[in-house]
């Protein structure tokens, strides 16, 4: 388990991860819980293309999660019909070890936004502990086609003031 002096580092997304952040979608666990996914998470252009031109949006704080220098995931804020919103992602070999709690409590330490909204799958526990641990209270739920699923499915909204 991880604790506050893992060394657990945040660094701006560069071009270059994408091809290794790519890799982490294209786990079908991952993409299970994650559930609200591209129609297509195996297409690699469309991945690259898209999240090349979220790198330049000045309104997305994209950062990459290391841990001992290696990529172990990805976070980042943007804004969605004016609610700025919160996603993460985390190589799955690395999950329940607390990376993505300590990656979180960092990333909110620089990204000031408030209030910041957290959208969740009904079944991801993990995630929701991530964000409970965050300080994120659960305010309610909406539903969704969930891509991963193919079917429409219930997502939890969070929200840290």
């Amino acid at each position: 388990m991880m604790n506050d002096t893992t060394k657990i580092l945040l660094r701006a997304t560069e071009i270059i991860d994408l091809e290794v952040l790519f890799q982490f979608q294209l786990d079908k666990e991952g993409g299970y819980l994650a559930a609200f996914m591209p129609k297509d998470p195996t297409d690699k252009d469309a991945y690259i293309t898209k999240h090349t031109q979220l790198l330049s949006d000045p309104s997305v704080n994209n950062q990459t999660i290391l841990l001992d220098g290696n990529i172990v995931g990805r976070i980042a804020k943007f804004v969605v019909e004016g609610k700025t919103e919160i996603t993460y992602w985390i190589e799955r070999k690395f999950w329940k070890q607390g990376i993505a709690t300590l990656a979180l409590k960092k990333f909110l330490a620089i990204e000031t936004s408030r209030p910041i909204f957290g959208r969740v799958a009904f079944d991801n526990f993990g995630s929701q502990k991530v964000l409970e641990k965050c300080g994120f209270v659960k305010i309610g739920f909406e539903k969704g086609f969930a891509n991963a699923r193919k079917t429409e499915i219930e997502a939890f909204i969070f929200k840290l003031n």
